[in-house]
């Protein structure tokens, strides 16, 4: 054997001899356990693995004994935008942005509840490996991802455990752009058999006829883009059209007419609020009008797709297609709050291309405050009792024991 190799082989027994005393199947004593979880189980919102809201990060899809009730799953996919690409790092942005998001520290005030420390087991199941040379192949890997996760059993059953959603656990999507509900919608009709409805909050209507884009040049992949994606999955029979609503809509349309709104199309049965309503409406008159519009039935499940472009661009200026005149975070999450009653089984957040994002990363902060909202509704929907909350719930129902009270008196 040539000396290099002797040297090299020695060298390497010589590391594993040097190691062995670490791991030699000793039990670390409980109180040296103790005493090392006392001093270092511990972090800032600044330190540790980027793991969305420092949640123990597993690569769900290699790991079939992994259960959870909520998942949160990254969809890095953007080859299917129609203006600015970028998308595929939004996963990695909100999670980054998600880092004062703590277990110890997040008690939503909002809804009176901290869902890091509730009955729910949460986890990042980190990023479906999304191919970005063939759309045809990454729809078929998200569709298989979201099914395969989507069909796991759950850990807990919640305390208030009815509906159809009762035994399957929710996933929450970090996107990519918006064509990512697509396989999620099929996934979705596949575990609950039947259509799903649908709240999509965006500023562009996404139910585009995918002709929209070319008359002429299309094949059967042109059919999946970030804007037709409703269009085809309405012609699935993947969704309750009569219960389902747009929101925060301000695109222009196409031609010299208001045609997009008025060809005929199963797609047309959304209910469509503009932005603008929010003037006349306020937040809670648009929540009203949705609620009016998809009903609160246990047995009817609901999707709920955010668009980050649902927001300004002067909140949100980092998204792939900007639509000036949207709402602001503040007004966003009071919709969302407003929501938390609805059976959702699913959601994704979606278009954040943090290239164009500013110094701040207000748009990465605003989409993972929109996945702290929508994961807290989640737990909130499983928990039996009445928790209040900051927008006035608790409040009233203490001024009304105090009126009961006297009213004794």
């Amino acid at each position: 054997m040539p000396a290099w190799k002797t040297f090299l082989t020695l060298a390497l027994a010589g590391s594993a001899a040097s190691c062995a005393h670490h791991d030699n199947g000793e039990v670390v004593p409980e109180h040296e356990r103790a005493e090392l979880l006392k001093k270092w189980d511990q972090e800032w919102s600044f330190s540790g693995i980027a793991s969305f809201a420092h949640l123990k990060p597993v690569k769900c899809l290699i790991e079939p004994d992994e259960h959870y009730d909520i998942a949160i799953i990254g969809a890095p996919f953007d080859t299917a935008v129609s203006y600015r690409p970028g998308a595929r790092f939004g996963p990695r942005a909100i999670r980054a942005a998600s880092a004062r998001q703590m277990a110890a520290t997040s008690y939503n005030t909002r809804a009176g509840l901290n869902p890091y420390q509730s009955w729910a087991k949460i986890t990042d199941c980190g990023d479906i490996p999304i191919t970005p040379f063939d759309n045809g192949l990454a729809e078929r890997q998200m569709y298989e991802a979201f099914l395969e996760l989507g069909s796991r059993s759950i850990v807990n059953k919640a305390p208030k455990a009815n509906g159809i959603g009762a035994t399957h656990p929710k996933l929450v999507t970090l996107g990519g752009d918006h064509s990512v509900a697509l396989p999620a919608l099929r996934a979705l009709h596949q575990i609950y058999q039947k259509p799903i409805t649908v709240v999509h909050f965006d500023a562009h209507l996404d139910t585009w006829n995918p002709v929209r884009y070319s008359a002429y040049w299309q094949s059967e992949q042109t059919q999946f883009n970030h804007g037709s994606f409703f269009h085809k999955a309405s012609r699935e029979g993947l969704i309750c059209n009569s219960t389902s609503a747009h929101a925060g809509l301000r695109t222009r349309l196409t031609g010299v007419d208001a045609g997009d709104y008025t060809n005929p199309g199963p797609e047309q049965g959304f209910i469509r609020v503009h932005a603008d309503d929010i003037d006349e409406l306020g937040p809670m008159g648009v929540v009203e009008t949705i609620i009016a519009r998809t009903g609160i039935d246990p047995e009817q499940p609901v999707y709920l797709s955010v668009d980050i472009d649902v927001l300004d661009p002067s909140t949100a200026p980092g998204t792939g297609t900007p639509e000036p005149g949207g709402w602001t975070t503040r007004e966003f999450i009071r919709i969302l709050r407003g929501l938390e009653k609805l059976n959702i089984v699913g959601a994704d957040i979606v278009e954040v291309s943090p290239a164009y994002d500013n110094k701040g990363e207000t748009t990465a902060l605003a989409a993972a405050q929109v996945a702290f909202e929508i994961i807290t509704s989640l737990v909130k929907s499983g928990v039996d009792e009445e928790l209040g909350g900051w927008y006035g719930w608790m409040e009233q129902e203490e001024k009304k024991e105090k009126m009961e009270s006297k009213d004794e008196l």
